[in-house]
């Protein structure tokens, strides 16, 4: 009879237990309890207020909202997230406030002034008072892609060294031999951004082939957001790493005209855009040169400061695992204010990200109430200049203060869903990394399911924080705000997509009546789960096969 009794009892235990494994969240309710849409709202109301000006670095707003995000971790007793016993990281800026002019000569008949920033933008990361590009040749190099992988390049048989190179945003959009009203999956990802078609990319391609300047032709649909999005994003202060070479190594005027401008220009020079535009999606597509000159002259206003990444701790449990990390990233900086606007002039990204940022404090009061506590640390980690070119995260990702082959992932949160709770959650990173079948089960046990990224053509993995952890190798993930609402059919249009036309990098991105953070708060209490799984589990979490990121890991791991 003991022995049967004892046998119920153990067979009781292994229930239990199976029962809690079931239902995780039945064991961290105590957590989840405190993420609630009223604290949220709080966070954000403050991050977002005007007395915040916006949250631009090196301004009275980085003080406001460094000051305020790591009041929040010392408030809910994490410990200072950087070994030197403070809750910051600096990172060294420049300010670039950017004066230029630009102008074409076509044929040699009298120059085409370019109107700033209507026409054009233009700015250059070098940090030098003025930047000149004199009489330089005008060609137009497609796309602007070498990518050995696809056997594509864009330079074949031309030396652009002192030219002006022109160039069409996103991927080469090559269609489907089969069906050609679909884009070929065999070929930069079909519909899919690569990396290839992000404009930093453009960018960088030119300084190693030697281009005096590069100028990129913006059309709405392929760049994912409408002229006003690049006017506000560069006809501002815009920053760059305070490098020791000062940037030289970088092509010396980064440029976007609008589409008017470039039909214009191509057609003053023989050329039509649409022919040249179709035969850039061709592997045998040649540079064209344009019987034309580019004038670009930018004075430059700098100023060099220390930023600063926010960054506390939560000391894991377990002393052999303790000193192994999980990141929770969020960029805390926003557009700021711009004086020259009338009317409104403050950039308060409420949901740009001080939705983010919300996030990571609820996250950093949840995990003090976690019992079991996990057995590996967490950071919670607000960066600078996000905006700016991911900044922050590339300053830390190079200057780590926390071994990375001893991080196992970082889990980036880029603006949340505030309309309201969803029958899905959206996985930007979807394919990228085991951190997503943690992600879907979680998601499963809320009664959700995980979809991939609702508009891979946006190329939003690259354009946040957690791309900049994936280049090191370090396995991340990044949910979006493209979810499907309860309060909507299931086929209506996203809410998110209606903030990103109408308020994305607008001085409108802010609280609305609208809002209903409980759609938030099912989000975060996911990426909660998320992270205390890794934090407990038996093995680091890993790039899928054949990911652009897997050798950096696998070679990381080796050392």
């Amino acid at each position: 009879m003991k022995a049967f009794l004892l046998s119920c009892v153990v067979l009781l235990g292994i229930t239990l237990c199976l029962f809690a494994a079931d239902k995780p969240e039945e064991k961290l309710k105590p957590s989840l309890d405190v993420i609630t849409p009223d604290a949220l709202l709080a966070h954000i109301k403050i991050l977002s207020s005007d007395e915040f000006e916006g949250r631009s670095p090196g301004t009275k707003g980085e003080e406001l909202s460094i000051k305020y995000i790591s009041d929040q971790f010392k408030s809910v007793g994490l410990k200072p997230g950087n070994p030197d016993g403070s809750y910051f990281q600096e990172v060294p800026l420049a300010g670039i406030k950017s004066d230029p002019h630009m102008t074409f000569v076509v044929n040699g008949k009298p120059p085409i002034e370019l109107k700033y920033p209507d026409d054009f933008v233009a700015s250059s990361a070098r940090l030098q008072p003025e930047i000149k590009v004199d009489n330089s040749d005008l060609i137009f190099v497609g796309y602007g892609v070498v990518a050995p992988e696809y056997g594509w390049d864009d330079y074949k048989g031309v030396d652009v060294r002192g030219k002006t190179i022109v160039m069409l945003i996103n991927d080469p959009a090559v269609p489907d031999p089969k069906d050609p009203s679909k884009l070929d999956e065999k070929m930069f990802k079909g519909k899919a951004m690569t990396y290839y078609g992000r404009w930093t990319y453009k960018y960088e391609i030119a300084a190693q082939k030697g281009a005096a300047a590069a100028i990129i032709i913006h059309e709405t649909e392929p760049a994912a957001y409408p002229w006003q999005v690049v006017k506000s994003s560069w006809a501002k202060e815009n920053f760059e790493l305070d490098n020791p070479n000062k940037n030289m190594d970088a092509v010396s005027a980064r440029s976007w005209i609008t589409l008017d401008v470039a039909k214009k220009l191509l057609a003053d020079c023989g050329q039509d855009f649409d022919a040249l535009k179709k035969s850039a999606i061709s592997k045998d597509f040649r540079p064209v040169a344009l019987n034309a000159k580019a004038n670009i002259n930018i004075k430059q206003a700098l100023r060099s400061f220390r930023s600063h990444n926010v960054i506390g701790k939560f000391e894991g449990a377990d002393p052999n695992l303790k000193d192994e990390y999980i990141i929770y990233s969020a960029h805390w900086d926003h557009l700021g204010r711009h004086p020259e606007l009338q009317g409104d002039q403050i950039f308060n990204g409420a949901v740009d990200n001080a939705s983010g940022d919300a996030a990571v404090i609820a996250l950093a009061s949840a995990f003090p109430k976690a019992d079991p506590a996990p057995k590996r640390s967490i950071l919670l980690m607000c960066t600078t200049a996000e905006e700016a070119g991911l900044l922050g995260a590339k300053w830390y990702a190079e200057h780590p203060l926390y071994p990375l082959g001893k991080t196992l992932a970082d889990i980036n949160i880029d603006s949340m869903n505030v309309w309201g709770k969803a029958r899905d959650i959206e996985d930007v990173s979807y394919g990228f990394s085991t951190m997503d079948d943690a992600l879907a089960a979680a998601a499963q046990r809320q009664g959700r399911t995980a979809i991939p990224n609702s508009r891979p053509e946006k190329g939003a993995i690259y354009r946040a924080d957690n791309f900049e952890f994936s280049k090191v190798g370090v396995p991340s993930l990044y949910i979006g705000k493209g979810e499907h609402l309860l309060s909507r059919p299931e086929n209506a249009p996203l809410r998110s997509d209606e903030f990103d036309s109408k308020d994305y990098h607008q001085v409108t991105d802010e609280i609305k009546q609208d809002w209903d953070l409980s759609g938030a708060v099912q989000d975060v209490d996911l990426l909660f789960e998320v992270g205390y799984q890794v934090a407990n589990a038996d093995k680091f979490p890993e790039w899928k096969p054949d990911n652009e990121f897997k050798p950096k890991r696998d070679a990381m791991l080796k050392k």
